[in-house]
């Protein structure tokens, strides 16, 4: 049977000041969301902290973030953090080991349930909402005898450990895969003749004749290769001002204001019939002698990067632009149709167990969570 205890009873504020010495050299503290705990932020000279004097943490203590607690932000100090500076919107608290296990009391402070009690601990307008201490300290939370805390934390411990050694182990399948992938296409390109962007993959304008009664989907391009998004759906009245150019499945699409910054994709399926504006620069590519797929893989790799980078000219971001001048003039690699269309199948199967990897790294990291619940739920409810 599991009992109760306020927080007060086992929390005591660490009152840990220092002075700030403008020569010193200081650790800071970032708290994490939703239970992540706590990292190094960074590591800055005295003279460039504002305040005359900070809180000094301390390993073992239980630190929050005043504004985000009820987001989250907390954790226990970890060693590599003793003796790193916070301000006073970060209070530090001692733990009374006799009453409760500070490593329990962190695997406590992961649930739902914790988070929500930091949030009733909060008050304040919409901007200006803080953890009231006194508040806090008042809520009760659960608590199993020293032994059974010891048995939590073992049981977790090592479900936790079992769980960071099959994530580490997807990561590393995952690499590998990538590895044997770029071995590959740097195989099917070896010794291929090089032909401009003109000749594989024209740019391409399909002007619409905007009518304003009908309704337009307008794209966009994410940064760092992660495709096209639908940005909106309006009618042609409400882009008169503007020109408008169809989107066909299999394009490949250059944001040019964002090329420089991987906005690069291939348009799928559900992309066929929306339209882009002048920035969206599409290139339909010759069956004869390319797959978009494989376009797409040059564009990633270190080289073909490198020639969207060379022909965006600028110093800024507003100002580097791929142009459509500049674009049909880079050079892509074009070996058989049918190595590129071997290479779009083997990529299809990478893609494929990718996705296999996903859906268990995501299985994997809801054991965790689920353990929380089944564990301290069962615990709140005896109590």
């Amino acid at each position: 049977m599991w009992g109760s205890i306020a927080i007060s009873d086992f929390l005591t504020k660490s009152e840990s000041w220092v002075t700030v010495e403008p020569d010193g050299q200081y650790k800071q503290i970032t708290a994490r969301l939703w239970g992540k705990g706590l990292t190094l932020r960074g590591e800055v000279p005295g003279s460039a902290i504002a305040a005359a004097r900070q809180y000094c943490a301390k390993a073992g203590q239980f630190l929050l973030s005043r504004i985000d607690a009820r987001h989250g932000a907390y954790g226990i100090v970890p060693e590599e953090l003793d003796g790193a500076l916070v301000s006073n919107d970060f209070p530090c608290f001692d733990i009374d080991a006799s009453k409760v296990l500070p490593h329990y009391f962190e695997w406590y402070s992961r649930t739902p349930e914790f988070i929500d009690l930091c949030r009733r601990a909060s008050e304040g307008s919409t901007n200006r909402v803080r953890m009231k201490e006194d508040k806090f300290l008042r809520m009760m939370v659960p608590l199993p005898s020293l032994d059974e805390q010891r048995r939590i934390v073992e049981k977790l411990d090592r479900v936790a450990a079992l769980v960071d050694a099959r994530r580490n182990a997807i990561e590393a399948a995952g690499r590998e895969t990538q590895a044997l992938l770029l071995k590959a296409f740097q195989r099917a390109i070896d010794g291929a003749p090089l032909r401009p962007m003109a000749e594989v993959a024209p740019l391409v304008r399909r002007e619409v004749e905007i009518e304003a009664t009908r309704e337009y989907t307008e794209i966009g391009v994410r940064s760092f290769y992660n495709g096209i998004f639908h940005r909106r759906t309006m009618p042609g009245s409400e882009f008169s001002w503007q020109s408008l150019f169809w989107v066909k499945e299999g394009d490949l699409v250059f944001s040019n204001l964002m090329a420089w910054e991987k906005a690069i994709a291939v348009a799928e399926a559900h992309d066929e019939g929306t339209v882009g504006n002048h920035r969206m620069l599409t290139c339909e590519v010759n069956p004869k002698l390319a797959t978009p797929g494989f376009l797409m893989a040059y564009f990633r790799t270190y080289e073909g990067f490198s020639s969207i980078v060379g022909h965006s000219p600028g110093t800024i971001a507003r100002n580097k632009t791929l142009s459509s001048k500049k674009l049909p003039t880079i050079l892509v690699p074009t070996p058989p149709v049918e190595t590129q269309k071997w290479f779009d199948r083997l990529r299809a199967k990478t893609q494929e167990a990718h996705a296999i990897r996903a859906n268990t790294a995501q299985d994997v990291e809801s054991l965790i969570p689920a353990m929380l619940h089944e564990i301290f739920n069962g615990g709140a409810k005896a109590a």
